[in-house]
């Protein structure tokens, strides 16, 4: 937990069923709300210095272009959307380790790390169920110290765009996410 007692959730037993609850479907809503581009522009973009970028190891960047290859190699959607978790809340903590707290952006991040800590509470509810191989190893590698020998350097606002992208294709249908 950082100095205000807000910890981004780390690896936590979260996997649901195949079918998104309507406890996930709130919270993608709510994360889909402060995801707005406007959003995203002004506090993962304009607050930071040009061409900004954050440290972030080689399997915490998740693209569509990801999803999709999963998908194809049959992985299932509720391990995809453990798998977007994972990720997603991870770029947030990378985020909100590079700054310091009177930054215009820490107030934004401090309520996406409670949305991900929501999302986490909500999945823990479920029993686990293995996910594929491939999803678990990715998983372990985000959350392995001494991995940043993969690292690459991503603006915060790239990072941002692949969480809502992301979120859009694994929770649009389910949730019947407006893609507003």
């Amino acid at each position: 937990a950082d100095a205000a007692g807000f910890a981004c959730p780390g690896v936590l037993a979260v996997l649901g069923l195949e079918a998104a609850a309507p406890g996930e479907c709130e919270l993608t809503r709510l994360l889909q709300d402060k995801l707005q581009y406007e959003m995203r522009l002004q506090y993962m973009k304009h607050y930071f210095p040009i061409d900004y970028t954050v440290q972030v190891q080689y399997e915490e960047v998740l693209r569509p272009s990801n999803i999709t290859r999963l998908r194809n190699g049959t992985v299932s959607e509720a391990a995809l959307r453990y798998l977007w978790f994972h990720v997603s809340s991870q770029a947030v903590l990378r985020i909100r380790e590079v700054l310091p707290e009177k930054h215009p952006s820490w107030k934004y991040t401090q309520e996406l790390c409670q949305l991900f800590d929501a999302l986490g509470e909500e999945y823990s509810k479920y029993r686990q169920t293995d996910v594929e191989t491939v999803v678990a190893d990715l998983v372990k590698l985000i959350h392995s110290a001494g991995a940043e020998s993969r690292s690459k350097a991503v603006r915060p606002k790239a990072l941002m765009d692949n969480c809502l992208k992301v979120m859009r294709m694994l929770y649009g249908v389910p949730c019947e996410l407006g893609m507003r």
